[in-house]
């Protein structure tokens, strides 16, 4: 087992999936979305270095091989979980959602039971970008509760009445919160586009992977 940069970064990404939670349980809302998002978005630079790294250092290793792929699933669910029980948007992000988590538990099942033929289904072109839209939907998500709690007045220092009253163009908007209600609403709806376009894609990735194992689940 070799402990080359590449798989220290896939490392640190893997340990950062449930420090995406933690931030939740420690801060209060505002910091905690600013650092979650921060965090999730560190973890998913090195997903996009680490494998890049590894080929052109040639230091690719069965470790990597095998963390790489632990690491992105934790990430991308450990947030979701995170998501839907936080964010004003959960009723609409829950059937993505859920899309997304079973069909990473039905293709490790999968991986899994084939064993040593797991080998027929290595990640496809269309799977690296169901994943990239799966962590750029979650990030932008975030940054939709950082929004949505600036307007929660953690950071405006203004009551809800008068929010309310500067939203409605009843008073005067010196803190410039209908720009930041026109950002939130906008943000909000682009991370759950993309997690939906996510979700379609995760059942056709799913979909083609158990068709490549039926021939080594016949009796």
């Amino acid at each position: 087992m070799r402990w080359t940069l590449p798989n220290v970064l896939t490392v640190l990404r893997l340990l950062a999936a449930p420090g995406v939670a933690v931030m939740f349980l420690y801060f209060n809302r505002l910091w905690a979305d600013w650092f979650a998002l921060t965090l999730f978005l560190a973890a998913a630079a090195t997903d996009w270095i680490d494998g890049r790294l590894a080929r052109a250092w040639g230091q690719e290793t069965r470790l990597g091989a095998m963390l790489d792929p632990i690491a992105d699933k934790a990430m991308v669910v450990i947030a979701l979980m995170v998501i839907v029980g936080y964010s004003s948007y959960s009723p609409w992000i829950v059937l993505p959602a859920t899309v997304i988590v079973f069909r990473e538990v039905f293709v490790s099942g999968l991986r899994e039971f084939l064993g040593a033929a797991a080998g027929t289904l290595k990640v496809t072109r269309l799977a690296k970008w169901k994943t990239t839209l799966q962590m750029l939907a979650i990030a932008i998500l975030f940054a939709q509760g950082v929004f949505e709690h600036y307007l929660g007045l953690e950071r405006s220092g203004m009551g809800p009445e008068r929010v309310a009253a500067v939203l409605a163009g009843e008073a005067e908007d010196v803190h410039g919160l209908r720009w930041m209600h026109r950002g939130m609403v906008a943000t909000g709806y682009a991370g759950l586009t993309l997690l939906w376009i996510a979700a379609l894609l995760t059942l056709v990735t799913g979909w083609e992977y158990f068709r490549k194992a039926l021939p080594h689940l016949k009796d």
